[in-house]
């Protein structure tokens, strides 16, 4: 059977203070940590991917096709049963598994593969979406340019594209009217997904966070759920 795919008071158990929490929003890749990921075991590469994961030249900045051998193929965006509890409307991050889901009406689900923020780096709660931008600006925090001069150029922001590491979209999370620092950004380093990369924000794929960000209006309430430890 054919996987069904789409074209289209606050707790918290770690929130980043100090000079941490500003690295949270620089959304910058670092060094790839591989983590023991739990799955229901790998999913066979329909036909219908190549499409759905295909060349985007109705963007701003054309984006190219996603190379989906780069990642197991059981992060591939699919419609699941809801394993979540939560109510329809609600995005629920997996960090032990590496997912994301956007849970819908009748007990579904749209589950996407996600990259998390490595060791010292990532952040568990509830928060909401109270911005949205395509294709966003990119500011690293002080601290990070401290640790890599180069970023200098970008004290003031890097303009959006392609390189951009915020990708075509980004959702801003808040917790009681301020920002978290927290994003659910994309990103076109598929190699990524599935491990832990990043300083401490959610990446998607281009292609998944254009349709996750179609699907998620302001308000929107968000789980990051804590990594089981084993």
């Amino acid at each position: 059977m054919r996987p069904r795919v789409s074209t289209a008071g606050v707790s918290r158990r770690a929130f980043l203070a100090g000079s941490a929490a500003l690295t949270v929003a620089g959304c910058q890749t670092g060094p790839v940590v591989q983590t023991a990921t739990v799955v229901s075991g790998p999913a066979p590469i329909d036909p219908s991917y190549r499409a759905l994961y295909g060349p985007l030249t109705n963007e701003r900045y054309a984006l190219p096709a996603v190379d989906i051998t780069q990642f197991d193929p059981v992060y591939l965006r699919r419609e699941v049963r809801n394993p979540t509890g939560e109510a329809p409307g609600t995005i629920v991050v997996d960090t032990t598994n590496k997912f994301l889901y956007f849970t819908l009406p009748e007990g579904q689900a749209m589950r996407y593969g996600v990259g998390l923020g490595r060791s010292g780096f990532g952040w568990d709660g509830e928060a909401i979406i109270r911005l949205k931008r395509e294709w966003p600006t990119w500011t690293p925090p002080a601290e990070m340019i401290e640790r890599d001069p180069k970023l200098e150029e970008y004290r003031e922001g890097m303009p959006p594209g392609p390189a951009n590491p915020l990708g075509a979209r980004a959702l801003y999370l808040f917790q009681g009217g301020q920002d978290t620092l927290y994003r659910l950004h994309g990103t076109a380093e598929a190699y990524s997904i599935g491990r832990n990369v990043s300083s401490g924000c959610v990446r998607l794929l281009n292609h998944d966070i254009i349709d996750l960000y179609s699907r998620t209006p302001l308000k929107t309430r968000v789980i990051v759920r804590p990594a089981a430890i084993y």
